[in-house]
C-alpha cells in the first residue's frame, strides 16, 4: 500500500510491480499447468499510484517488465504502458495487467 511520490520510494515501487508480475505468473501457471506453453508476452498494462508531480511510472513498471524478460528471455520482450493514477483500489501501489500468446 502506498502513493509514489508520497510515502514509497520507487525503488519500493519496482517491487510491488515485480510482486504484481509474480502474481501473474501464478495465474499463468495455474491455468496452462506450464509457463512453458506461454509463446510470447505481448503487452504489459502497469498503474501506478503516485502523486500529481512524480514521473518515474516507467521506472516503477519495470519491476514487473523485468522480471517477464528474467523469466521468458526474448519471449518476454513485451510492448508497455505505464500510467499514472491518482488511486488504485484498496491503496495498493501498482497494478499490472498483461496479454500473454499462450500455446493452444
Amino acid at each position: 500500500k502506498g502513493k509514489l511520490g508520497e510515502n514509497l520510494s520507487v525503488e519500493e515501487g519496482y517491487e510491488s510491480a515485480k510482486i504484481c508480475a509474480i502474481n501473474i505468473l501464478g495465474t499463468l501457471q495455474k491455468e496452462l499447468g506450464a509457463l512453458d506453453k506461454v509463446k510470447q508476452v505481448i503487452k504489459l498494462v502497469g498503474f501506478v499510484n503516485c502523486t500529481s508531480d512524480f514521473e518515474d511510472q516507467p521506472a516503477v513498471i519495470n519491476g514487473a517488465s523485468d522480471l517477464f524478460v528474467n523469466v521468458f528471455g526474448e519471449k518476454g520482450m513485451h510492448a508497455r504502458s505505464a500510467v499514472g493514477s491518482n488511486a488504485l483500489p484498496l491503496g495498493i501501489a501498482t497494478e499490472v495487467e498483461a496479454i500473454v500468446l499462450v500455446e493452444e
